[in-house]
C-alpha cells in the first residue's frame, strides 16, 4: 500500500506523474508567480526523493537535468516517488540573479517561516510542500558568477546512508562539507533527511559534461535506492569515489590582469604556479601560485581581479595521483559520450 501524497491540496494517487503550480507572491505588478512541480509516482511503494535546481537563481545547469531526468523512459518504472523542482528561486531565475529581490540568499533562509521575509516563505513553503513528503534529496548547485566548478558531490559525508549515496552518484571528488546555518541541506539534515549537494559548471552557463554526469548520477542514486532497476546497458568504468576533508581558495595577490595556466581537474603541487596578475599599465606582474598540494576544483574564469579575490579552489587527498587520473578518466570519458553524440543512461 502507498501512502497518501498531497501537494498543495492536490491528492497524487501511485501510478500517475502531474505538474503541479504552488503559488508564490505576486510581483508587484499583480503578475502571479508559481513554483512548478514535477510529480512521478510508481505503482509500488518505495522512497521519496525530491530533487531541486536553481535555490540560487542564476545556477541553471540543475534546470537542465531536470528537464532530461523527466524524459527518461526508466522514470516510467519507478517504485516509490520522484519530486523535480526546476525552479525554486523563481523570482533569481527571472532576474538572473542568485538572489531574491530583496537581496536575500535563499539557501541562507531555511527552515524558513509563513510570516517572515519572502526568502523565509518560499523556504517554509518548499519545507512543508516537497521536503516533508520526502526520504531523500538532492540539490544541484554550480559555481558561482564567472567561477566554474569540477563535477563534484558534498554532504555530511559522515553519514553513513549520505556517503553511500555520494559514492553511488559517479563523480570521482566528493566533498566532506559541514552544515551551513540556514542551508537547504541543514533544514533537511533536521528531518532525517540524506541529502546530497551537486556541484558543477559555472552560473548562467549550461556545461554539457556538467549536465550529463548530473542526470546519470541522478539515476545511479535512484538504483541505489531500488528506485529503478539495474541498467542492462553498457556501464561505465566504476571506481571508488575520493573524499577531500579539507579545501582552501588560493586568492589574489595583486589586482590586475589574470591568465591562468591551469584547468578545473588539474593535480598541482604545493607552490606551483597556477597563473600571473598583470598591471594593465606597466610592465609589473604578480605570480599566483599553490598554497598546497591538491585538485583543482574551482576556479575564476574572469579575467579581471581584485586583491584577495578568490581564483582557484583545491582540494586535498591522500592520493593525489590517483584521484587525478580518475578525474581525467571521467572528463574523458563523457567528452567522448558528447562527440559521438552518445547519451549515457538512455534506458
Amino acid at each position: 500500500m502507498v501512502d497518501e501524497l498531497l501537494i498543495n491540496g492536490e491528492s497524487i494517487p501511485p501510478g500517475t506523474s502531474t505538474t503541479l503550480e504552488l503559488p508564490l507572491p505576486h510581483l508587484y505588478t499583480r503578475t502571479p508567480m508559481t513554483m512548478p512541480v514535477h510529480v512521478r509516482r510508481g505503482r509500488r511503494a518505495g522512497p521519496s526523493l525530491f530533487v531541486c535546481a536553481a535555490v540560487h537563481g542564476d545556477e541553471l545547469n540543475g534546470v537542465e537535468i531536470i528537464r532530461r531526468l523527466m524524459k527518461r523512459r526508466a522514470l516510467s518504472r519507478i517504485r516509490g516517488t520522484i519530486i523535480a523542482v526546476p525552479f525554486v528561486n523563481v523570482y533569481g531565475v527571472i532576474d538572473r540573479s542568485r538572489y531574491l529581490p530583496d537581496r536575500r540568499d535563499l539557501n541562507r533562509s531555511f527552515p524558513g517561516s509563513g510570516r517572515g521575509s519572502l526568502a523565509a516563505r518560499l523556504a517554509d513553503l518548499f519545507m512543508n510542500e516537497i521536503v516533508a513528503h520526502c526520504t531523500h534529496g538532492i540539490d544541484l548547485h554550480t559555481g558561482a558568477l564567472h567561477r566554474g566548478n569540477l563535477p563534484q558531490v558534498r554532504g555530511n559525508l559522515d553519514d553513513e546512508e549520505t556517503l553511500r549515496l555520494a559514492g553511488l552518484f559517479g563523480v570521482p571528488v566528493l566533498i566532506n562539507a559541514d552544515l551551513r546555518d540556514g542551508s537547504l541541506r541543514e533544514a533537511a539534515a533536521a528531518r532525517g533527511i540524506p541529502m546530497l549537494l551537486y556541484e558543477a559548471g559555472e552560473a548562467l552557463r549550461f556545461d554539457e559534461v556538467s549536465i550529463r554526469a548530473g542526470v546519470q548520477g541522478i539515476l545511479n542514486v535512484m538504483r541505489g535506492l531500488d528506485m529503478l532497476a539495474p541498467t542492462r546497458g553498457r556501464k561505465r568504468p566504476t571506481h571508488e569515489p575520493f573524499v577531500a576533508r579539507s579545501s582552501a581558495w588560493v586568492r589574489a595577490p595583486a589586482s590586475g590582469i589574470f591568465r591562468g595556466t591551469v584547468s578545473l581537474g588539474a593535480h598541482v603541487k604545493n607552490n606551483e604556479l597556477l597563473g600571473t596578475i598583470a598591471e594593465p599599465v606597466s610592465d609589473t606582474e604578480s605570480e599566483v601560485r599553490a598554497s598546497r598540494g591538491g585538485i583543482v576544483i574551482g576556479r575564476s574564469n574572469l579575467p579581471l581581479v581584485l586583491e584577495g579575490e578568490a581564483l582557484f579552489h583545491i582540494a586535498g587527498f591522500e592520493d593525489l595521483r590517483e584521484v587525478a587520473e580518475q578525474v581525467e578518466e571521467f572528463q574523458s570519458s563523457h567528452e567522448e559520450e558528447i562527440e559521438s553524440g552518445g547519451e549515457p543512461g538512455i534506458v
